[in-house]
């Protein structure tokens, strides 16, 4: 099976695609501009020391929350002030969701990528609009898709003339409440762009906590290690000072003060993958 093997830049300085290890990582929803800047602050020392290139990452609206009673977020206008007040005081590069076609012009002006939601990942508008910006398209899989038929996902974006378009595996629908993640989704995936790991959303249980959804953390290592192993390009993991006050997410969340330790073991993981063969004959 062979994978893909042309990368692109991000960012002038992270290449995503050429063996590297990238990571997005930050709080599911802006809380505040104090939550966001205490993970940053963090996250940026952790990644320079372990030489991890790392993308910031938050969302202003959770616009697929299972209740209409959770929280959502900021919105957009005052969350795209935080992400802006991130970039420019922890010099980072931002990613962060948008849910629908008018979003993707403000939020590129912003980020570096835009994220497009797994629910979304068929919408042919929404990937058109996020192709049209010229960023970095991150696609996440839908939990009821088949891997190979995200090939079509990114020839959507790449219609546009934008090659910088990349797929993130979260794990396929296993009965209610239930997510399992297929380690041969990430070389099939492989084959048409390069593939982020999400640890945090695949040890989600989608509505499985009664009005929200729940999820099981401790799987978190096993599942970052077989990935990194298996080959995948960079790591999605949320992270929280307080994942229990967590507006959103709390169940999967990898504490930020664990973060260091976790992403020494990934990082073992994923340079064991490196060395993996493209065809086994």
């Amino acid at each position: 099976m062979k994978i893909f093997d042309k990368g692109f830049n991000i960012t002038d300085d992270i290449v995503l695609g050429t063996g590297r290890m990238v990571l997005f990582s930050g709080p599911c929803s802006i809380e505040s501009y104090d939550v966001c800047a205490q993970v940053a602050e963090k996250m940026k020392m952790v990644c320079e020391k372990l030489e991890i290139e790392y993308i910031f990452k938050a969302s202003f609206d959770k616009a697929n929350r299972t209740s209409v009673n959770s929280q959502r977020g900021v919105g957009l206008e005052e969350g795209l002030n935080v992400l802006d007040r991130i970039k420019r005081e922890f010099s980072l590069p931002i990613v962060t969701d948008i849910h629908e076609s008018n979003q993707a012009k403000p939020v590129s002006d912003v980020a570096q990528a835009l994220q497009i939601p797994a629910y979304l990942c068929r919408q042919t508008d929404l990937l058109v609009a996020a192709g049209k910006t010229g960023k970095t398209v991150k696609i996440k899989r839908g939990q009821f898709m088949a891997p190979e038929d995200m090939e079509f996902a990114v020839s959507k974006v790449k219609s546009t003339g934008n090659e910088k378009v990349c797929l993130t595996e979260r794990g396929v629908s296993f009965g209610y409440h239930n997510l399992v993640v297929d380690m041969r989704s990430l070389p099939v995936m492989r084959q048409f762009s390069p593939v982020i790991f999400d640890v945090t959303h695949s040890v989600q249980q989608p509505g499985g906590a009664g009005g929200s959804s729940g999820g099981q953390k401790e799987f978190a290592p096993y599942l970052a290690r077989a990935a990194g192993a298996a080959g995948v390009d960079g790591f999605f993991i949320e992270t929280h000072p307080e994942p229990e006050k967590a507006w959103s997410d709390g169940p999967n969340m990898i504490p930020l003060h664990k973060m260091e330790s976790f992403l020494t073991m990934t990082r073992a993981a994923f340079e064991l993958g490196q060395t993996a063969t493209n065809e086994v004959e």
